[in-house]
C-alpha cells in the first residue's frame, strides 16, 4: 500500500512569535493586568489534508505527541485583544508535516520525526473469513414458535383447570341451609339442675361392660362426674380407692348403688320368652352387681367412671351437634361422644343405628394404634348383630405433633336427610362425610343368605320401607362417657404393650395385674384425666323450645345441639 502524506500548516513558525514587553507595560500603566506566572500548554489540533486511513483514535494519539512546550502569555489583555485571533493561532502552532503509512503515523515537526503508536490489531478470536452471527435476521422456525406458545397455553390451562376444580369443590360441599333451633342449653351453674330430677343429664349406672367388655363400672358418684367452674367433668378412678384392693380381687359381692338397668334397658328389662314376657334377671345381675373370687379369677370392675346421657331429655332428628372438648390423658382410656336412637324403631343395635361423633384413646403419641393425637368418627349400622357396616362409614383426623388431650377442640356433627358430616374445628378437617345417595342395605353389600348354626336363613332388609337415610332418620340422644379398656377390639392386640388379651379367660384380671404399668400414665390431677364438655342442641321442630347448654367431663368446653326449625 502506498503512503499518503498530508500537511499540517500554521500561520507562523515558532521563531516568529514575539514575547511582549511586559516591563514597559507595567511602567506605563500601573493598573494593567499583571502577567500570569502560570505556565500553559497548548495542544495543537491537526487537520489531515488529503486521504488518510488514520482512525479517530489514532488522531487523538497524534495530538498527544503535538503538545507545545509552555510559553508565557502576553502581559496584558489589551495587547492580546489588539491582535487578531488568526495571528495569535498562527504564532502558537508551528508548521509541520505528517507522513501516514500502513505501519502507523509519522509526524515531522521542526525537522523532528515522531512515530505514532501502531494501530490496535484485529481480534484473533474469529478467523479472517468468519461471518458475525446475527440471529435476529434469521427466519424463525415455526415449530419453535409453536412450542413457545404451547408453554403459555399449558400454564393457562393449568390455572383454568385449577379454578374450575376449586369452584366445583366449593359448590360440591353439602351444607345444611335450613334454619336451626336451639333445643338445649345448660350453663352448669347448679349441679342439681344438671343431674337432679328433670335435669339436663342423666347418670347411667351399670357394670355389664355395655356390650364391649369394658373394664369400668359407671356410677352416680360425684367422684366420677361433677360440675365445677362452668364445666362438667367425667373422671375415671380406681375402685380400690373405695373398697380396697383385697375386696376387688376376692371374697366380695359388690352391689352398685342406684343401678339404672330398670330404666335404661329396652322395655325396662322385660323380654319375651316361651311362657310370655318375663323380667331379664340375668342381665339385671350383670348390670348391677359383681362377685370377686380368686379361684375362678373373677373380680369386681377395677375402675369407676361415668356415663351421662340426654336419653330422658333433649334429642334431635336432623340438625347439628357441636362439642368443644378436651380429651383425657392416660393409657387405655376410651373417651367417646356419641348418639343412640331414642326408640329402636328398626330393631336392637345395630339395626337402628349409632352415630359416633368422636372417639379417641388416652394412650400417648407413641401408641401405634392411633393414640391421643387421633380422633375418630363413625356410623354403626347393619341388618344383624354380626353384620355391622361400620368399616364402610369410619374415618379419623390426626394432629402430627400435638395431642387432642393438650387443648380444647370443637367437634361438630351436621346431619340432614341428604348427608351426615363430622369434623373437628373446621370443615377442612372432616372426619366423616357420608352422602345418603344409596340405601344402606345396598351400600353394605350384605349376603342374601346367612347361617345360624346349621340352618340357612334368608337375610331380611330391616330398612326396606325407609329412605336413603334410614336408619339415620329417627330421634337420637347424646351420650358422653369415658370407658376403660375393652375386649371388642377397640384396643388392637399386640399394640402398645397391651396388658391383656381380648379372648383370655379373665382379661379384667390381667389388666389389673399390670396396674404398675398403666396407672402411672394417668395424671395425678383428676381434671387432667377427665372429659369436660359444653353442649347445645338445635332442632328441626317447628315449635322451638328455649335454648339450653350443657358441659360434660370429657374435658370438653361445650356441646351444642340443634334441630331444623
Amino acid at each position: 500500500m502506498s503512503e499518503t502524506s498530508s500537511k499540517i500548516s500554521t500561520d507562523k513558525s515558532p521563531s516568529d512569535l514575539v514575547r511582549p514587553n511586559t516591563g514597559s507595560s507595567l511602567a506605563s500603566n500601573p493598573f494593567a493586568t499583571p502577567v500570569s506566572s502560570r505556565p500553559s500548554s497548548i495542544i495543537a489540533t491537526t487537520r489531515i489534508v488529503g486521504p488518510s486511513k488514520v482512525s479517530f483514535s489514532e488522531t487523538s494519539n497524534i495530538q498527544n505527541y503535538l503538545t507545545i512546550p509552555p510559553r508565557s502569555l502576553p502581559a496584558s489583555r489589551s495587547n492580546l485583544s489588539a491582535r487578531s485571533s488568526s495571528s495569535r493561532l498562527s504564532n502558537v502552532f508551528p508548521k509541520s508535516e505528517s507522513v501516514i503509512s500502513t505501519s502507523g503515523v509519522q509526524l515531522r515537526v521542526n525537522d523532528v520525526t515522531v512515530k505514532a503508536p501502531v494501530p490496535r490489531m484485529r481480534s484473533h478470536m474469529l478467523p479472517e473469513d468468519a461471518t458475525v452471527p446475527k440471529p435476529w435476521t434469521d427466519v424463525k422456525n415455526p415449530r419453535a414458535a409453536i412450542s413457545y406458545w404451547m408453554i403459555y397455553a399449558i400454564i393457562f390451562m393449568g390455572l383454568a383447570g385449577g379454578a374450575v376444580q376449586c369452584y366445583f369443590t366449593y359448590t360440591g360441599v353439602a351444607l345444611d341451609r335450613q334454619p336451626l333451633c336451639l333445643v338445649m342449653e345448660e350453663n352448669f351453674d347448679n349441679e342439681t339442675a344438671v343431674f337432679g330430677p328433670g335435669g339436663t343429664f342423666f347418670r347411667e349406672v351399670n357394670m355389664d361392660g355395655f356390650g364391649n367388655g369394658e373394664f369400668e363400672m359407671t356410677t352416680a358418684s360425684t367422684n366420677n362426674s361433677y360440675v365445677s367452674n362452668g364445666h362438667l367433668y367425667i373422671v375415671p378412678t380406681l375402685t380400690s380407692d373405695n373398697t380396697g384392693m383385697a375386696a376387688v380381687l376376692d371374697g366380695t359381692v359388690y352391689n352398685i348403688t342406684d343401678c339404672t338397668f330398670n330404666t335404661t334397658a329396652p322395655d325396662n328389662g322385660w323380654i319375651d320368652s316361651g311362657s310370655g314376657r318375663v323380667f331379664d334377671w340375668d342381665s339385671y345381675y350383670r348390670s348391677c352387681s359383681a362377685v370377686s373370687n380368686a379361684t375362678s379369677g373373677s373380680i369386681i370392675n377395677p375402675v369407676q367412671s361415668a356415663r351421662v346421657t340426654t336419653q330422658f331429655g333433649a334429642s334431635i332428628k336432623f340438625g347439628r351437634v357441636e362439642i368443644r372438648a378436651k380429651m383425657p390423658n392416660g393409657d387405655w382410656l376410651w373417651p367417646a361422644m356419641w348418639m343412640l336412637p331414642k326408640d329402636s324403631v328398626y330393631g336392637a343395635w345395630p339395626l337402628s343405628g349409632e352415630i359416633d361423633i368422636v372417639e379417641s384413646r388416652g394412650n400417648g403419641l407413641q401408641y401405634t394404634a392411633h393414640g391421643s393425637n387421633y380422633v375418630n368418627g363413625a356410623l354403626n349400622w347393619g341388618p344383624t348383630l354380626n353384620l355391622n357396616g361400620v368399616s364402610l362409614s369410619h374415618s379419623w383426623w390426626t394432629e402430627k405433633r400435638t395431642s387432642f388431650a393438650s387443648d380444647f377442640h370443637t367437634y361438630a356433627l351436621e346431619w340432614t336427610e341428604d348427608f351426615l358430616r363430622v369434623y373437628v374445628d373446621s370443615r377442612l378437617h372432616t372426619l366423616l362425610d357420608m352422602r345418603f345417595n344409596v340405601p344402606f342395605f345396598r351400600r353394605g353389600n350384605f349376603p342374601d343368605i346367612i347361617y345360624n348354626g346349621s340352618s340357612r336363613t334368608p337375610l331380611r332388609n330391616p330398612w326396606i320401607n325407609g329412605t336413603n337415610a334410614t336408619p339415620f332418620d329417627q330421634e337420637f340422644y347424646l351420650i358422653l362417657n369415658v370407658a376403660v379398656g375393652s375386649t371388642n377390639g377397640w384396643f388392637p392386640e399386640g399394640q402398645g404393650d397391651k396388658p391383656w388379651l381380648d379372648h383370655a379367660a379373665n382379661p379384667r384380671l390381667d389388666f389389673l395385674k399390670n396396674i404398675k404399668q398403666w396407672y402411672p400414665t394417668w395424671p395425678a390431677n383428676a381434671e387432667d384425666r377427665a372429659l369436660v364438655v359444653y353442649v347445645l342442641f338445635l332442632s328441626d321442630l317447628s315449635d322451638c323450645v328455649p335454648e339450653m347448654f350443657a358441659h360434660t367431663v370429657f374435658l370438653s368446653d361445650y356441646v351444642k345441639m340443634w334441630k331444623h326449625c
